[in-house]
């Protein structure tokens, strides 16, 4: 059935359409905004796969490079790998949708988007959001949509919802914010250094700003929905559970009191191979059943014990922060490097600095763009002291480096004052929570250490949530065991004075703004006590770069000039870089970059620059070549590819005939330039250069 629904929204039309294209899907949406156009479709498989225990969902999202009227580049001229850009908004929808699918779905479930055309001014990834839910919410599959999607800004310190690529480019605020119609489920962003209240102003905005949408994907599906198809979820028995409560006994409580994630785990997993092996023979065959029971009683003590003691598995309270320690220049070879740990998380960073030529150039839908900043994480196996092989980064990988890049980039210098392509890498040596936030606070340290003149230092902390009807506990600094069990992953960066980057996940029914506004100062704090100690490790960057970062010297040429500094098929520049060993590379405005680590190599490589652009002086004298002799006088180079007109009359102060009875081609003498003419003509003097003979270049 065929049904289109349009409304105004932000000031642009916003329309959802199904039955017209890709009907062989269980629901498929065409949702366009301004003249960005997103496809999304979702399957689900109706037999469950043997053994299946979780809910095995797949999301997509695809560009597709016609959608900007582009060829892809590359040898096959196809789409391919996924970009990153593809990979955080695949997450971005994931971490919306997940948590609203019924508690013990188990169909394999695949939700694509693929972006059918882009303009410049709309963000696909807002729009696939919504697409996806409507897909979800018309088909058979069930779902507790739906579930809605806007980008926040501010501008000149107004709130604006959905700004354009344009109004983004002037905001402090850039949030993505997904919510279903009773709470925000998804928020990912970053800010330029802006207070915790901003950021509260702006997700609640948004929330009220969704109605529309809401109603809408509602009506959609009155229309045009299919019924939703029958899905029991399966009842606990409630014989078993007493029996495995009955069996466990204060085991569990022991267990949970061990010290150490691994020794914890492994105390835990004793209890529970115990708890198996005595209901074994009351209840055979039923070994899953009896370790779901397990983990469900496990569960429910540690979240009580939290809502009813304040007590946390590892005894602390609520508020309270793992022990926190920085160290720096824990490397003796790369540009700037740190390592921090924070209980039994610990990140090793370090720092690369390089020219223009590392930047990255990404081919984006909205345009090429070149990236001077880039940091890459990375989650080793042995990190949580597991076996696996070593691939390609994985989406989680991706979305985490994502996270702490943005947490980061505001507190970087001006290019103009710090002209360096900077690559941050962090290698997370241990995990037990929040290795992202590891991350930023070693990337911080590894920046400061490498020489480069943050602003400021900036530091970030996860904070979790278990709440049970009114009950409720916001928690700092959660273990990795609390982000399984709790309510919310709500992870915060910042600097002293306000917040750079923010991501949270809810799986709670609901989040009141009383409960937001408590986990964002409760970060505030945990911030401020992380930055003490990152101050006592390091307390301002370095005063200069690493004696092994290349030193860059920034130069200015006209950009008429820029032909002249390369050379016929880039002959000069080449031979200044084989003479020299700098790079060397220049702009199209006519800044010159040159990059060495070797000083004396560098003031070669800027005065044969200065040679080649340099423009003659009147008054100044010139050490001169002759070049060719005229009946005139004679041109003589003064600077490399400058020749002035040495007048017969201004070689001496004596009468000559001849020219070539005082000089001859190929003479090396000196003159002074008497005139610049508008049109470039040099006028020179050798009779009054020899007058002067101090005065030489």
């Amino acid at each position: 059935m065929y049904e289109k629904l349009e409304i105004d929204f932000a000031g642009r039309k916003l329309s959802l359409e199904t039955g017209r294209l890709a009907k062989q899907a269980h629901g498929s949406v065409l949702a366009t905004y301004g003249d960005t156009v997103v496809l999304a479709t979702a399957v689900s498989q109706y037999e469950a796969r043997p053994n299946m225990d979780f809910l095995p969902l797949t999301v997509d999202y695809v560009e597709k490079t016609f959608a900007a009227g582009k060829i892809p580049g590359g040898f096959f001229k196809r789409e391919g790998r996924a970009s990153e850009k593809e990979i955080l908004t695949s997450r971005l929808i994931d971490r919306a949708m997940r948590p609203l699918f019924p508690k013990g779905y188990d169909r394999e479930t695949q939700i694509i988007t693929t972006v059918l055309s882009a303009d410049r001014d709309n963000d696909p990834d807002m729009l696939s959001l919504i697409a996806a839910s409507a897909a979800l919410l018309v088909s058979d599959i069930p779902h507790k949509g739906p579930v809605a999607s806007v980008r926040m800004g501010r501008v000149e310190g107004k709130i604006v919802v959905n700004p354009t690529h344009t109004e983004l480019e002037g905001s402090d605020v850039s949030l993505v914010v997904a919510a279903s119609p009773e709470s925000i489920m998804m928020l990912e962003g970053g800010a330029q250094i802006v207070d915790e209240e901003v950021i509260l102003e702006a997700l609640f905005a948004a929330h009220e700003a969704m109605q529309p949408i809401f109603a809408m994907q509602e009506e959609l599906q009155r229309r045009a929905g299919k019924p939703k198809r029958e899905f029991a979820v399966k009842e606990r028995d409630e014989a078993l559970l007493k029996a495995v409560e009955k069996s466990i006994g204060d085991g569990i409580e022991k267990a949970l009191a061990t010290k150490g994630k691994k020794e914890r785990a492994a105390a835990v997993y004793a209890v529970s191979d115990k708890v198996v092996a005595e209901l074994a023979e009351k209840f055979p065959d039923r070994t899953k059943e009896i370790v779901d029971a397990c983990d469900y009683l496990v569960r429910t003590r540690v979240r009580m014990a939290i809502l009813d003691d304040d007590k946390r598995i590892d005894d602390r309270k609520s508020t309270d922060i793992r022990q926190v320690s920085a160290e720096v220049q824990v490397l003796p070879r790369t540009h700037g490097s740190a390592v921090f740990t924070r209980g039994e998380t610990q990140a090793l960073a370090t720092v690369t600095l390089g020219t223009s030529s590392d930047e990255q150039k990404i081919d984006a839908l909205l345009g090429e763009r070149f990236k001077k900043f880039l940091l890459h994480y990375n989650f080793p196996p042995f990190s949580t002291g597991e076996v696996k092989f070593l691939r390609a980064p994985s989406r989680r990988e991706i979305g985490h480096g994502a996270l702490a890049e943005r947490a980061l980039s505001p507190i970087l210098p001006d290019e103009a004052d710090f002209p360096y392509t900077i690559r941050v890498v962090s290698d997370v040596l241990e995990s037990n929570g929040s290795s992202s936030m590891a991350t930023v606070c070693g990337g911080s340290l590894a920046l400061m250490d490498a020489g480069v003149p943050t602003k400021f230092p900036v530091a970030g902390i996860a904070m979790g949530l278990v709440k049970e009807g009114d009950k409720v506990r916001v928690l700092t600094d959660i273990l990795g065991d609390e982000d399984h069990l709790g309510d919310m992953d709500f992870k915060v960066a910042g600097t002293k004075a306000g917040v750079t980057a923010i991501q949270m996940d809810n799986k709670a029914g609901g989040v009141s703004k009383d409960i937001m506004r408590q986990a964002l100062h409760q970060a505030r704090d945990a911030r401020l006590h992380i930055l003490g100690v990152m101050e006592k490790a390091l307390p301002a960057p370095r005063k200069d770069v690493s004696s092994y970062a290349p030193r860059i010297v920034t130069l200015h040429i006209k950009p008429d000039k820029i032909r002249e500094v390369i050379g016929p098929g880039g002959k000069v520049i080449r031979g200044l870089v084989e003479q020299t060993g700098c790079k060397i590379d220049i702009e199209d405005d006519g800044t010159v970059l040159i990059a060495s680590a070797d000083g004396t190599a560098m003031e070669k490589a800027i005065s044969m620059i200065q040679a080649i652009t340099a423009e003659p002086e009147v008054g100044k004298i010139y050490d001169g070549v002759v070049r060719k002799i005229v009946e005139f006088g004679a041109f003589v180079e003064i600077m490399p590819g400058t020749d002035g007109l040495l007048h017969i009359s201004q070689i001496s102060n004596e009468r000559i005939r001849r020219v070539e009875d005082v000089l001859h081609e190929g003479d090396e003498i000196k003159v002074k330039v008497l005139d610049v003419d508008r049109s470039g003509k040099i006028r020179l003097s050798m009779r009054e250069a020899e007058q002067e003979p101090n005065k030489g270049n």
